[in-house]
């Protein structure tokens, strides 16, 4: 079993809130954690709504269901019986002991109007994301909170020693293609990632959507969901993709929510000041996992390699989706965004911790860079002013190098790397 970075915050929250929902996407490991925590020494029982007989159960007499279980009890899969939200709810005001109830969820229940009306101020949201290098390599990264700290290092602290960041272009193409779920990453056969990966998208397809939207067939979304994937790391342009696709844009909408709710999808909102007007304010359509990513344009580590743009892309993307995963369990808790203005100069990744304060990265897939790789970042510290805490260019070279005050180039491999 992978040790999970997000479990301390996860027994925190057990230990002060009544509700406690641990979220994502589905096989990125939620019932494994749930049930170690039991393994561990937490006095809870375990029950599943993927269980056919349970759920009927839970869906029939949802205050007798609840009413068997006396002490804490975890109820896994709890999109599939919203008729517990309100029982759930009475039971938490009759009794406000903390660590009542750790429910999980393979899709957003948040959007579930019964949850959010039912359990609100009762309960705290957790998301966990599929495996981050860290945790697949057995550490906790923190280069979110150093990025935004006061005082910043990387690993290693002499610039001299800077190869040990360096990471092989062939290496990293590897780890895109692998992804992080915790199946895949065992996985040591290209052939049987591609055909989990498969059995995987079917699964989420015809069962998770479905449920979701009430809808059977959903015919479009593997067309969809192959199309998007060649989007990554573009501002999402909904009329571009509508007519590529020939579904409509309302029913487009609508079929972007479901896959955001079952985290096969993730937008990176734009960031504004109050100098909005100079803004992009579209955003930015991101993969939940680069191995999903590469499986649905069928590439291999050849075809990576060799298609330059889709490269690029495809880093942008899993480094996003790395620092989000850091962020689940930083002490920061900083917002994500991209930021882009009208003329062109961009930033791929905009954190913003709740004081204000703010730090940019930017990605680039090439071996070497130059003064003008930071003209986003330079027109990000312009905008933000004295909030602007550092900004840092990720790349596929070697050298850890300074570009002026508080901006700094970096090999990409800085962004997991323990100190």
């Amino acid at each position: 079993m992978f040790r999970r970075n997000i479990e301390p915050l996860l027994l925190a929250a057990l230990a002060d809130t009544p509700v406690v929902l641990l979220n994502g996407a589905r096989q990125t490991g939620k019932s494994t954690l749930a049930q170690h925590l039991i393994e561990t020494g937490w006095p809870a029982r375990y029950v599943t709504l993927d269980d056919v007989t349970v759920q009927a159960a839970a869906r029939g007499d949802p205050q007798g269901f609840l009413s068997a279980y006396e002490g804490p009890v975890i109820i896994d899969e709890i999109q599939r019986a919203n008729e517990l939200f309100l029982p759930i709810k009475l039971a938490v005001d009759r009794n406000r002991k903390p660590g009542r109830f750790l429910l999980t969820g393979s899709a957003n229940v948040m959007l579930t109007p019964a949850l959010s009306d039912a359990l609100a101020g009762r309960m705290e949201i957790l998301t966990l994301w599929p495996l981050s290098q860290g945790e697949i390599n057995g550490y906790k990264e923190d280069f979110v909170d150093r990025l935004l700290a006061r005082d910043f290092s990387l690993p290693p602290s002499s610039i001299g020693q800077s190869k040990k960041l360096q990471i092989k272009r062939e290496d990293l193409a590897g780890l895109i293609l692998r992804g992080g779920f915790p199946e895949v990453v065992e996985r040591p056969d290209v052939e049987r990632r591609r055909a989990w990966f498969r059995s995987y998208l079917t699964t989420i397809l015809q069962r998770d959507v479905r449920d979701l939207s009430k809808v059977e067939g959903l015919t479009e979304f593997p067309r969809l969901l192959a199309l998007l994937a060649t989007r990554v790391a573009n501002l999402l342009n909904l009329a571009d993709v509508s007519r590529a696709t020939t579904i409509s844009q309302t029913t487009l909408k609508r079929y972007l929510t479901l896959l955001q709710a079952t985290y096969l999808v993730f937008l990176l909102p734009p960031w504004t000041s109050n100098l909005g007007a100079r803004v992009v304010k579209t955003p930015k359509l991101m993969l939940g996992d680069t191995g999903l990513l590469t499986a649905l344009v069928s590439v291999d580590e050849e075809g990576l390699l060799e298609n330059s743009a889709l490269f690029g892309a495809a880093l942008e993307n899993f480094v996003v989706m790395e620092a989000r995963k850091q962020i689940s369990w930083s002490k920061t808790q900083p917002r994500m965004f991209h930021f882009r203005t009208h003329t062109g100069q961009e930033v791929d990744i905009v954190l913003e911790e709740a004081s204000g304060r703010l730090a940019g990265i930017e990605v680039k897939a090439s071996a070497s860079v130059n003064n003008n790789d930071f003209k986003g970042l330079r027109a990000l510290q312009e905008i933000a002013g004295k909030n602007f805490r550092r900004g840092i260019l990720l790349y596929t070279g070697s050298e850890v190098v300074s570009f002026g005050k508080d901006l700094l180039a970096a090999p990409v491999s800085a962004l997991w790397q323990s100190l």
